[in-house]
């Protein structure tokens, strides 16, 4: 949007109706001070993870029109984000080749619809493990990649394409090099899916050399990551390094090492969206402060079934 004051009062919107965190870039409110670089326009983007499309089962029994309904509620919006990212597990996974490609393109089709012309996807595990991201790779493009955006720069970085659940030490030198021009005040946003600190590593919670890449990142005062994985909204930070995960589009999961298995949470029909959601991250003009409103998905309109997506 290039009016200014319009910006300013979606975000100001952004205090309403959800749950708000605000958090500076460097976690530290006090430190919001940036003129050297000139006022930037504020502007917000949206985060979206976990959509398990091609998933069936009873932790969601109307998983054929969760996705259509999150894409219905983006684009309800008062004004349309600068971009949507989806922040892995696009897909559900199979050992089927032929139908994991079929759910990628079936899942283009339908975000597709969505307002905003800008999309930008990473990989989840069920979209990767399975063929170190060949398939995605064909219907998305590169698993990790960077991008700048009005005064901040972005990286995605990909912790699920191999089967470990590492990084590795050819991904941390790419990042390190993807960094290493910009000044130590520069504000950073990174978007992986799998967290990089050990949240709960008996869950697959954690990525395995995620400390050199924590490790890494502190070189620079203001980084945020964003990631999904976890099927809920969580708040963490190490050092100066913020990290906030999303809710799925598909199920929730329990807290972390809350029960003795992982296990979805059961379907509750009397609120059968509850727990599902999306995150709107409103960027102020200093660069240094992210507002995130956390967007249910219980409560909003039934998303009407679309006609069939043909075979591809």
């Amino acid at each position: 949007m290039n009016d200014p004051k319009g910006r300013r009062e979606f975000l100001q919107l952004l205090g309403l109706g959800g749950v708000v965190f605000a958090s500076g870039l460097a976690g530290a409110c006090s430190k919001i001070l940036r003129k050297s670089a000139g006022p930037e326009d504020d502007f917000f983007f949206v985060q979206l993870s976990d959509t398990h499309w091609g998933f069936k089962g009873p932790p969601n029994p109307e998983a054929a029109n969760t996705l259509r309904q999150a894409v219905q509620a983006v684009n309800a919006l008062p004004i349309q984000p600068d971009f949507v990212v989806f922040t892995g597990d696009l897909t559900h996974t199979t050992d089927d080749d032929a139908e994991r490609r079929k759910r990628m393109r079936e899942f283009k089709a339908i975000v597709a619809d969505l307002k905003t012309p800008v999309r930008r996807y990473m990989p989840g595990e069920h979209d990767a493990s399975l063929d170190q991201g060949k398939a995605f790779e064909e219907q998305f493009g590169a698993t990790r990649y960077s991008f700048d955006h009005k005064g901040i720069h972005f990286a995605v970085i990909d912790n699920v394409s191999d089967p470990q659940a590492a990084l590795g030490d050819k991904q941390l030198d790419w990042l390190h090099a993807d960094l290493k021009p910009l000044p130590a005040e520069a504000p950073i946003v990174v978007f992986t899916h799998r967290p990089l600190f050990d949240l709960a590593p008996q869950w697959d919670w954690a990525t395995k050399d995620g400390s050199k890449a924590i490790d890494l990142l502190q070189q620079w005062k203001n980084v945020t990551v964003f990631y999904g994985h976890i099927h809920q909204e969580h708040h963490f930070r190490t050092g100066a390094i913020a990290h906030h995960a999303a809710r799925s589009l598909i199920f929730p999961l329990p807290a972390p090492l809350s029960q003795p298995k992982r296990a979805p949470v059961p379907w509750d029909p009397m609120h059968p969206r509850r727990g599902l959601g999306f995150r709107e991250i409103g960027v102020d003009e200093s660069r240094l402060v992210l507002t995130l409103k956390e967007d249910s998905l219980e409560g909003a309109p039934t998303a009407q079934p679309a006609a069939a997506i043909g075979s591809f």
